[in-house]
C-alpha cells in the first residue's frame, strides 16, 4: 500500500485497436542516418516487393554534390559496372554513381508481439504488424563489374590465342537416358536450397509507388491508423465483459465441451447470439439473412440496444440499397475462397455482386442476362447472387426482395450520405473494370418502388415545363415590380423603355439549362446514376432555382464559391499536378469529412470545379496518351498549378510544356531541356525537387502524376 500511494496514478489512457492495416501494415528499419536527415528527404527511384517472400527492394538517389562524396571514386565505380559505353541497360546512365539499391530481410518470423501505435487525443489506437523488415544496402553492382571484368579478360585471351592452331580431336559422346523421378527423390529435390532459391527467383517483382510523408494519399492512408469506431464496436477483443474474461481465465474443460448438445454448423441461438459482443451479432445475423431492413435488426437485438452503436456497426459489415441493408459481399466470400459452381476466386464474385447491388441502388429490376453479359460469370453465380437480394418475376426479371425504406432514408440522412459517397467510390471501380458507359441519370422516382430505372429525356422536359408553369405567375409580378421601380427612378425625358412579353421559349431556355447542370459523382445530388440512389430522395435536387435551397453554385462571390476556390486553392499547393478524378476523390474526401449540411454539400457540378481550377491560376495539360490507353476521360485531363509564387516556377513550366507533347520522357531528356531553358547552372537538387512536385518514375521513364498506366 505505502508504494501504491508514493506512485500514483497519473492519468488513464484508453487504448484502442485498429484493424483496417492489420494484415497490410509493415514496419522498414533503415539503416542509420544523421537525425538532421529523414530518409522522406531523400528522392525514391523506385521500389518493388515480392509479397509472397516479403521482399522489398528501394532506390535511392545520392546526393552527389555533398562535399563528403568522393567523384573520381564515384566515376570509377560506374565504369567498372557499365564499361565505357552507356546504353539504356547501364545501371548508372549519368556515368557516376548516383543511386543505391536497399534490400529487405526479415528480422522476425513471429510479429504477433509488435504493434504500431498513435497517440492522439488522449487515446491510443494501436495496429497489429504483418512485417517487420530490415533494409541493408545491396552490393549486386560489384558482381556485376566482376562479371564486365571477366568478359575482358576473356576476350584479351582469345584474341592473344594463335589462328592456326589446330582443330581438336573428335571425341566420343556418351548418352545416358535418365531414369524416372521417385517420389522421395521428388521430395528431396523440393526441399532443396536449389530449387527453394529457384522458386524465391520465379516470383515476378511487383512496381511500387512512392508516396512521401506529406503527400495526400499518405495523409488518407495514415487514418487508417485510427480505429474508425471510438464506441468500441471495432474493439471486441479490449473490451470484455466480467464472464467473458473469467471464461479467458479459466476455460471450460474438453468434458464439459463433450457434454454440450452439438447443433448444425449454420444454426445458432437467440440466447448464445445475445451472448456474442455486438458487432460479432450483427454479423451473424447479416451473413444469414442477407437483407433486412434496419427496424428488423433493431427488433432481433432488443430493445436494450443503443441504435446508434448499431448504425455503426451494420455500416461495417452491409451496403444501403433503397433503405435496407445488404451483407457486403467479401463478408459471404472472403479471401482465397472460391465459387462452388466454377472455381472463380472471391476477388472476381465480390466484383460480380457488387455489380449487383448497384444494379439495385439504381432500380427495381435487374435482368439476369445483362449481369451474366457484363460480369462475364456463369449462371449459377449470377443466380445465387440474385437469389440474395431479389426474387424472380416472370416475363419482367428480378425484382428486391424489400420495399423501399423511405422511413429510414428521412430518419439517418447522415448515414444516407456516407453510403451514398460509398457507393459513388465504387461504382468508379466498376465503370473502370466493366468498362460501363455512363447512363443518363435519372431525376424522379416511382412513389410506390422507390427508386426507378432510366427517365427519358421527354419526361425530364415535361417536369421542368410543369415547374415553369407553376412560377410563371410569381415571374410576372416580380417582372412588373421591376419595370415600375426602373420608370419611377428614371429622370432622362423622351426616354421610353420597351417592353417584351415573357415567350414560351424563354421558359424553354430556362428548362434546357436546368437539364444542362447536371451535379458531378462527388457531390450529394449527384454520383450513381439516381436521385434515389441508396435511398437518397430526388426530390432534394430536382430545383432549377436553387441546390437544396441555397443559390446556385455557379455564382460568383457566394459561399460556395468561395470555398470551392479556398480548397482548390489550398489542394494545388500541396500537389501541383492533378487529374480530374484525383481531384474529385480529394474533394470527396473533404465532403467526408465536413459536417452534415455544410455549404459544399449543395451540389458541385463537374463544368463547375474545372472553372474553379482554372480560375485559380492552373491551366490544363493536354498529355498525348497512347491511342490503347485504359484512362477514362477524367483521368485524361491533367491540370497544374502555373505558377506558386517560389523560385521552381520557372522549372515546373519548361517541365508541363514537355508533357504537352510527349506521354513519358527520359530523364536525360527532361534534364538537357531544363539547362537549355534555364542556364548551365541548374543543379541536380532542383531537378530531383521538380521531379517530385510534378511527376512519379516507372520503368525507367517519367509520367506525370496520375497519368501513369501500369
Amino acid at each position: 500500500m505505502a508504494n501504491e500511494e508514493d506512485d500514483p496514478v497519473v492519468q488513464e489512457i484508453d487504448v484502442y485497436l485498429a484493424k483496417s492495416l492489420a494484415e497490410k501494415l509493415y514496419l522498414f528499419q533503415y539503416p542509420v542516418r544523421p537525425a538532421s536527415m529523414t530518409y522522406d528527404d531523400i528522392p525514391h527511384l523506385s521500389a518493388k516487393i515480392k509479397p509472397k517472400q516479403q521482399k522489398v527492394e528501394l532506390e535511392m538517389a545520392i546526393d552527389t554534390l555533398n562535399p563528403n562524396y568522393c567523384r573520381s571514386k564515384g566515376e570509377q565505380i560506374a565504369l567498372n559496372v557499365d564499361g565505357a559505353c552507356a546504353d539504356e541497360s547501364s545501371t548508372y546512365s549519368s556515368k557516376l554513381m548516383d543511386k543505391q539499391t536497399f534490400c529487405s530481410s526479415q528480422s522476425t518470423s513471429n510479429t504477433a508481439r509488435y504493434a504500431a501505435a498513435l497517440y492522439r487525443q488522449g487515446e491510443l489506437h494501436l495496429t497489429p504488424l504483418h512485417g517487420i523488415l530490415q533494409l541493408r544496402p545491396s552490393f549486386s553492382y560489384l558482381d556485376k563489374a566482376d562479371a564486365k571484368h571477366r568478359e575482358r579478360e576473356a576476350a584479351n585471351e582469345a584474341g592473344d590465342s594463335s589462328q592456326d592452331e589446330a582443330e581438336e580431336d573428335v571425341k566420343q559422346i556418351t548418352v545416358r537416358f535418365s531414369r524416372p523421378e521417385s517420389e522421395q527423390a521428388r521430395q528431396r529435390r523440393v526441399q532443396s536450397y536449389e530449387f527453394l532459391q529457384k522458386k524465391h527467383a520465379e516470383e515476378p517483382w511487383v512496381h511500387l509507388h512512392y508516396y512521401g510523408l506529406r503527400d495526400s494519399r499518405s495523409e488518407h492512408e495514415r487514418q487508417y491508423l485510427l480505429c474508425q469506431g471510438s464506441s468500441g464496436v471495432e474493439n471486441t477483443e479490449l473490451v470484455k465483459s466480467p464472464s467473458e474474461y473469467l471464461m479467458m481465465l479459466m476455460p471450460p474443460s474438453p468434458e464439459e465441451e463433450k457434454d454440450k448438445p452439438v447443433a448444425p454448423s449454420n444454426v445458432l441461438s437467440m440466447a448464445q447470439l445475445r451472448t456474442l459482443p455486438l458487432a460479432d451479432q450483427i454479423k451473424i445475423l447479416m451473413k444469414n439473412v442477407k437483407v433486412m431492413p434496419f427496424a428488423n435488426l433493431m427488433s432481433l437485438l432488443g430493445p436494450s440496444i443503443d441504435s446508434v452503436a448499431v448504425l455503426r456497426g451494420i455500416q461495417k459489415v452491409a451496403m444501403l440499397v433503397q433503405g435496407n441493408w445488404v451483407v457486403k459481399s467479401d463478408i459471404l466470400y472472403p479471401k482465397d475462397s472460391s465459387s462452388p459452381h466454377s472455381g472463380v476466386p472471391a476477388e472476381v464474385l465480390c466484383r460480380g455482386r457488387d455489380f449487383v447491388m448497384w444494379k439495385f441502388t439504381q432500380s427495381r429490376w435487374v435482368v439476369r442476362k445483362e449481369v451474366a453479359a457484363v460480369t462475364k460469370l456463369c449462371t449459377e453465380d449470377v443466380k445465387d447472387f440474385l437469389e440474395h437480394m431479389a426474387v424472380v418475376r416472370i416475363n419482367k426479371g428480378w425484382e428486391f426482395i424489400l420495399p423501399y425504406d423511405g422511413e429510414f432514408i428521412k430518419k439517418h440522412p447522415d448515414v444516407v450520405q456516407r453510403q451514398h459517397m460509398l457507393w459513388s467510390g465504387i461504382q468508379a471501380k466498376l465503370e473502370k473494370v466493366y468498362n460501363l458507359v455512363k447512363e443518363t441519370l435519372p431525376k424522379k422516382p416511382d412513389g410506390q418502388s422507390g427508386p426507378t430505372g432510366l427517365v427519358s429525356g421527354d419526361q425530364r422536359v415535361q417536369v421542368a415545363r410543369s415547374k415553369a408553369q407553376q412560377n410563371h405567375a410569381l415571374l410576372e409580378r416580380e417582372l412588373q415590380r421591376r419595370k415600375e421601380q426602373v420608370r419611377a427612378s428614371t429622370v432622362l425625358p423622351g426616354v421610353r423603355i420597351k417592353e417584351e412579353p415573357v415567350s414560351e421559349e424563354g421558359e424553354e431556355e430556362e428548362e434546357q439549362e436546368a437539364e444542362d447542370e447536371e451535379p458531378m459523382d462527388t457531390s450529394l445530388g449527384g454520383g450513381l446514376h439516381s436521385r434515389l440512389a441508396n435511398g437518397l430522395p430526388g426530390g432534394r435536387a430536382a430545383g432549377g432555382d436553387s441546390f437544396n435551397g441555397h443559390p446556385p453554385p455557379g455564382c460568383a462571390g457566394t459561399p460556395v464559391a468561395r470555398e470551392l476556390r479556398a480548397f482548390v486553392e489550398a489542394t494545388f499547393q500541396r500537389q501541383f499536378v492533378l487529374t480530374l478524378s484525383e481531384l474529385k476523390r480529394l474533394f470527396n474526401l473533404h465532403l467526408a469529412s465536413l459536417p452534415p449540411g455544410h455549404t459544399l454539400f449543395s451540389g458541385i457540378s463537374d463544368r463547375m470545379l474545372q472553372d474553379t481550377v482554372l480560375a485559380a491560376g492552373c491551366k490544363q495539360i493536354l498529355v498525348p496518351f497512347p491511342p490503347q490507353t485504359a484512362a477514362s476521360p477524367d483521368e485524361q485531363k491533367v491540370f497544374a498549378l502555373w505558377e506558386s509564387g517560389d523560385m521552381s516556377d520557372q522549372h515546373r513550366q519548361v517541365l508541363l510544356e514537355i508533357f504537352s507533347k510527349n506521354y513519358r520522357v527520359r530523364r536525360n531528356m527532361i534534364q538537357s531541356r531544363l539547362t537549355q531553358e534555364c542556364g548551365e547552372d541548374l543543379s541536380k537538387q532542383e531537378v530531383d525537387k521538380v521531379l517530385k512536385d510534378c511527376c512519379v518514375s516507372y520503368g525507367g521513364m517519367w509520367y506525370l502524376k496520375g497519368t501513369v498506366q501500369s
